[in-house]
């Protein structure tokens, strides 16, 4: 199939009519059509312009974003054939430069994680609403395939319309290998749309948006090994293992394989011995958590934890024993792709792209790592 061999889209709008505006996409589910969707528009931040776009048909009656019997699993060749005809409208509607995001409830979930999973540097940001990645598609979903692409998901615990094993498959990928910094919500119902998961997706997407017209966007995607000048040889190693679980919910934490107590006290010691450091209880976290702090260092706030006071790192109480620091952004994806920790769920949207945690050592060999990635936030944040 071609381009032409669909329709041309059937659009309707909402909101801004100014061309430089950032877009939000809204994608239907089976069943629904562009006007029901763009229902959502009033209930989302004032200022973006707003687009919903019908699905395409395909041969045969069948819709293009669904297939294997209408729970998600997209056929290969209709899923490529209707992203291709999507991003020729898209790119002639928004060129490169304005920022877009994309909202999919349902089926256009699967179509909005196809979309990012293809191409993630095209976008701005993803919500995934009740609904699953495209996982059967052939598409990429290797670590850190979705690195700096900012995705709100929201999930029915009720919800018997997607199987369980795709939505349970989404949120884990969306949570730790993806590398995005995710903000996920559970709702107790089914598969529908409620008045809360409508409010949080509006409070995520104005601290987007505001985010990237006050600051810009690091470009998503995976990177290619970068340096690490604070780490033998050069390069950080894979993380050996499956993922320690982290909590979804603020505040973050990490829930198993922690660090023994002694490895954390050492962490600890080597931390406040680098140059220029003092301690003292953290300014943001929770409780326990002890603070890093320069008195001097980048004046770039994006740099810090905690620009007003110089926090560049802390490390959280012994039940926990993981950090949050910041790093330059390719450092901080290659951390999470590499099994060594994730994005804090704000990085983009509230806080510094580079924000993220990072897992308690469990041996020796780990200590000598984790100690190299907090040397390399001590050296972003002191300009060193």
């Amino acid at each position: 199939m071609t381009v032409d061999t669909f329709a041309a889209p059937v659009v309707a709008t909402h909101g801004s009519t100014d061309p430089t505006a950032p877009l939000v996409v809204l994608l239907h589910g089976r069943g629904s059509d562009e006007s029901e969707i763009l229902g959502l528009a009033p209930h989302l931040p004032a200022g973006p312009a707003y687009a919903a776009v019908r699905a395409p048909i395909a041969e045969g009656g069948g819709y293009a974003w669904f297939a294997n019997r209408g729970v998600g699993r997209p056929v290969a060749g209709s899923l490529r054939d209707t992203m291709d005809w999507f991003r020729h409208w898209l790119d002639d509607l928004a060129p490169a430069g304005r920022p877009v995001v994309l909202v999919g409830f349902s089926g256009g979930a699967a179509f909005a994680g196809g979309l990012v999973l293809d191409d993630p540097g095209r976008y701005a940001g993803a919500a995934v609403l009740f609904g699953t990645l495209p996982f059967d598609a052939g598409l990429t979903t290797v670590p850190g395939r979705l690195a700096h692409l900012p995705v709100f998901v929201a999930q029915g615990d009720g919800d018997h319309v997607i199987p369980r094993e795709l939505l349970d498959r989404t949120w884990g990928y969306l949570l730790a290998e993806s590398g995005a910094p995710t903000v996920a919500r559970r709702e107790p119902g089914g598969h529908q749309l409620t008045a809360r998961t409508v409010h949080d997706l509006g409070e995520w997407l104005a601290h987007r948006l505001a985010f990237v017209d006050h600051l810009g966007a690091v470009p998503a995607g995976p990177v290619s090994s970068p340096t690490w000048p604070t780490l033998a040889g050069g390069e950080l190693p894979v993380r050996t293992g499956p993922r320690p679980e982290v909590s979804w919910t603020i505040p973050q934490q990490q829930e198993s394989q922690n660090a023994p107590a002694e490895l954390q006290e050492r962490l600890f010691d080597a931390v406040r011995d680098l140059a220029g450091v003092e301690v003292g209880p953290s300014r943001i976290s929770v409780p326990g958590a002890r603070g890093f702090v320069l008195r001097e260092g980048s004046a770039d706030p994006q740099a810090w934890l905690v620009p007003q006071v110089g926090e560049f790192a802390h490390l959280h109480p012994a039940y926990d024993g993981s950090l949050h620091l910041v790093l330059p952004p390719e450092l901080a994806a290659d951390v999470s792709a590499k099994g060594w920790g994730r994005p804090h769920m704000w990085a983009g949207t509230r806080l510094s792209p580079g924000f993220v945690m990072v897992h308690g050592p469990r041996d020796e060999d780990e200590l000598a790592v984790v100690l190299g990635i907090v040397a390399a936030s001590h050296a972003y944040a002191s300009n060193s």
